[in-house]
């Protein structure tokens, strides 16, 4: 129990210290500066033919000069009709500068490979990533443009959330407990960069200098982890003492796709925790190691409790205390994205989430993970 109480206690700082780091930073608008930064667009695709023609029609709509642009589609093997979807795009756009590659494979990460094949052609000073399924903003661009001209960052870390068509009455419950899963990783990452111990960002939106991806050798030590395209990234850039920070801005936001079920939603999770034990950042490790403990122990001690083992009133209260400061850095996450409406769920999704955590962590330890059709070994 003393144990137990001492990690419940770190956990609370935790909170508390990311909470503070969210609200340190402050929200950006677009000032619409001048249009000076060039931004290549590497969309890395697998089997996507239903997602990539909404993804495309997005960015057919970006308030940028078209010759200040340019999007590599990279496709990483399809079985579909993707490549055919790509390049009635080209077609329909010739005034886009757009190129279809073919992945060059060189690594047990297809991901980091294409982005690396596109990256290696790109004309432009900004590499800019998103994912086939996901829709950018009109200002996409625009945004990141002024941020960049504003502070001059190597990397920044731009907000995802999930496409928000559908009320909450319409969700099934893994849809909403998904989407409070999302909001909350968004605050944790922003909250990090607020500290200046950022760990987390999503390569669904991320803008970095492809000079400074060079000067870190790329994606180079990594490549034997599937995923991470996105963190291991970043852990290099601040290594290098980069600059970087998050753009907590509306303008900025891409939606990205729910998983199509709890199993999906599963597999994923266990894709993101198998790369964890590759963190170089102290932080990082400390902070996963914390919120790991901290719900493996309340699963524990709820058990305990029910048997008797342990008194059940240290336990409720110590699941009080997360519940309201869990609430605190999701809210501001919720308010921020204008997903308020979906913390409705979040009572029984807070019961429900240490035994997923749990199970998602156990898992990424002992098996491996599905992704595109393919088979990792964790």
């Amino acid at each position: 129990m003393i144990i137990f109480i001492f990690i419940s206690i770190a956990y609370l700082i935790l909170m508390i210290s990311l909470i503070y780091g969210w609200q340190q930073i402050p929200e950006f608008s677009p000032d619409f500066s001048p249009k000076e930064t060039g931004f290549s667009i590497v969309i890395p695709f697998r089997n996507e033919s239903e997602n990539l023609p909404v993804l495309l029609n997005s960015l057919a709509d970006l308030q940028y000069p078209a010759h200040k642009f340019e999007i590599l589609l990279v496709d990483d093997a399809s079985e579909d009709n993707s490549v055919k979807s790509c390049k009635e795009f080209q077609e329909k756009h010739p005034h886009f500068r757009i190129k279809i590659l073919e992945n060059e494979r060189r690594s047990n990460s297809p991901k980091k490979d294409a982005i690396s094949t596109g990256i290696e052609i790109a004309e432009f000073d900004y590499i800019l990533t998103t994912d086939a399924d996901c829709i950018v903003p009109k200002l996409w661009l625009q945004v990141f443009n002024d941020f960049i001209i504003k502070d001059g960052y190597s990397l920044i870390a731009g907000p995802v959330s999930l496409f928000s068509s559908e009320s909450r009455k319409n969700m099934k419950p893994f849809r909403v407990f998904e989407e409070l899963d999302v909001l909350s990783l968004q605050a944790a990452g922003a909250g990090a960069f607020g500290m200046e111990q950022a760990f987390m960002c999503n390569g669904a939106n991320l803008c970095y200098s492809k000079n400074a991806f060079f000067e870190v050798d790329g994606f180079s030590g990594n490549n034997k982890i599937a995923s991470g395209d996105d963190v291991f990234l970043l852990q290099k850039f601040q290594q290098k003492k980069y600059k970087v920070n998050f753009l907590k801005s509306k303008e900025a936001i891409v939606q990205t796709q729910a998983q199509k079920n709890f199993r999906a939603l599963v597999s994923q999770r266990v894709r993101w925790a198998a790369k964890a034990p590759a963190y170089k950042s102290l932080f990082s490790k400390l902070a996963g190691v914390i919120v790991l403990l901290m719900n493996v122990g309340l699963v524990l001690a709820a058990v305990l409790a029910l048997m008797e083992i342990w008194p059940y009133y240290p336990v409720l209260i110590i699941f009080l205390l997360k519940f309201n400061f869990d609430f605190g850095l999701l809210y501001l996450s919720a308010k921020f994205f204008k997903r308020e409406e979906v913390l409705r769920s979040y009572f029984w999704s807070s019961l429900a989430y240490p035994f997923f955590s749990t199970y998602v962590a156990l898992k990424s330890l002992i098996s491996g993970y599905e992704w595109k059709g393919r088979k990792f070994r964790s």
